[in-house]
């Protein structure tokens, strides 16, 4: 009888968080910046088939950086969980906390119990009536949940997206100013690129019921 191989559950963690972490950071990061009238969430994206920001329910965004085969698959799941629970209950029982819980279950149930931890950060946000109302989630590889205000970011650089973001933010700002804030955050981590391309999107208050919207290239211009 051969003896299993073993290995120290401290090393175990350690090995998983530090493969985790080189696949986010091979990606794209993405902030989210609060703005008078709703929050952007922006970051650079060279694809135009591949998009990491989208809608998930009337009021609540998603965005994810890493492997996009393992985020796009936690978002279609938030999906299907949001209108099972809009569909059942009520509309307004669908939350961004709501979402973030079952997405940080899930990162941490895969992390501690699957031979290979998910490559991905996820962000969630939601817009409220007014700017108190509006909640920024960031939810890490290792099912850790984040509340953030203000301002976030996701991806390897994440650190250093938020104190540039937070050096120049103020509250109630326009959605221009944000988006400039934005992408010279984006812009501060100069890997060669330049800002190859842009995707961004915000939830806006004042769109409605629903409240998500694409940003054009005239408006990132």
């Amino acid at each position: 009888m051969s003896i299993p191989f073993y290995v120290p559950p401290e090393q175990l963690m350690k090995d998983r968080a530090e493969y985790a972490r080189k696949g986010i950071a091979r990606g794209k990061s993405i902030v989210g910046v609060e703005y008078a009238d709703g929050i952007l969430m922006l970051g650079e994206n060279p694809s135009g088939a591949l998009q990491k920001i989208s809608e998930v329910y009337d009021r609540i965004a998603f965005a994810g950086v890493g492997k996009y085969t393992e985020f796009e698959q936690l978002r279609v799941g938030g999906i299907r969980r949001a209108d099972l629970t809009g569909y059942t209950y009520s509309r307004s029982d669908v939350t961004a906390k709501s979402l973030a819980n079952a997405y940080a279950q899930t990162l941490g149930h895969v992390f501690t119990q699957e031979v290979k931890p998910f490559e991905v950060e996820v962000m969630v946000v939601e817009v409220g009536a007014t700017t108190a109302d509006n909640h920024i989630f960031r939810i890490t590889y290792d099912g850790v949940l984040y509340d953030d205000n203000g301002v976030s970011a996701i991806g390897g650089s994440a650190e250093e997206l938020v104190a540039h973001l937070r050096a120049a933010f103020t509250p109630e700002a326009a959605l221009t100013t944000a988006i400039g804030w934005a992408k010279a955050a984006c812009l501060s981590l100069d890997d060669g690129s330049g800002g190859a391309g842009w995707e961004a999107a915000v939830v806006d208050r004042t769109l409605g019921r629903r409240t998500f919207r694409r940003l054009t290239p005239d408006e990132l211009a």
